[in-house]
């Protein structure tokens, strides 16, 4: 089971709400998620656990491109959600799935066309995956990140000085 919530800065302080993913099938969702969820080209937080095996964070700066970091990238991969943020951390495009069933590339009787490493040969790490200075600027710097397991959102969202009174009633 997933648990996603959004973390806005707000002129007010950082607010916390509960998100539900169902609409959520690529990173482009997730993003355009986040950034509906800013005020103007305030910072937005997208955080999605799942069962205390992993967790995820997809920091939104206005326009910018996004930051991602997982924290344990191998146990991520084995999910969907997870899968979509490790695949855009490793540079697999999910579409190339598609492509390996039907030869479509222009090589003859189906020899393959690779001239460098593929990218989606690539093991999945085991442990954090991704961008740990993620939230340095707001606090909390790499070594605290990779240290945090179970309640992270809590964690991360103290630190920021954020109210967590609305999102404990829905986990």
């Amino acid at each position: 089971m997933y648990f996603a919530a959004l973390l806005a800065r707000t002129a007010e302080g950082w607010e916390a709400s509960d998100t539900e993913l169902d609409d959520v099938e690529t990173l482009t969702d997730l993003i355009e998620l986040a950034r509906l969820a800013a005020k103007d080209d305030d910072t937005v937080l997208a955080f999605i656990e799942h069962e205390d095996a992993w967790f995820g964070v997809v920091r939104v700066d206005g326009e910018d491109d996004p930051h991602i970091y997982v924290s344990d990238a191998a146990a991520a991969a084995r999910t969907s959600y997870g899968s979509m943020l490790t695949d855009e951390l490793l540079g697999r495009d999910p579409d190339d799935d598609l492509d390996s069933l039907v030869d479509l590339d222009g090589t003859e009787d189906g020899e393959p066309d690779r001239d460098d490493e593929d990218a989606d040969d690539a093991p999945v790490p085991i442990g954090p995956l991704g961008d740990a200075d993620i939230l340095a600027d707001l606090g909390m710097d790499e070594k605290e990140l990779k240290a945090l397991d179970g309640d992270a959102l809590e964690s991360i969202a103290e630190m920021l000085g954020c109210s967590m009174e609305g999102l404990e009633a829905v986990r």
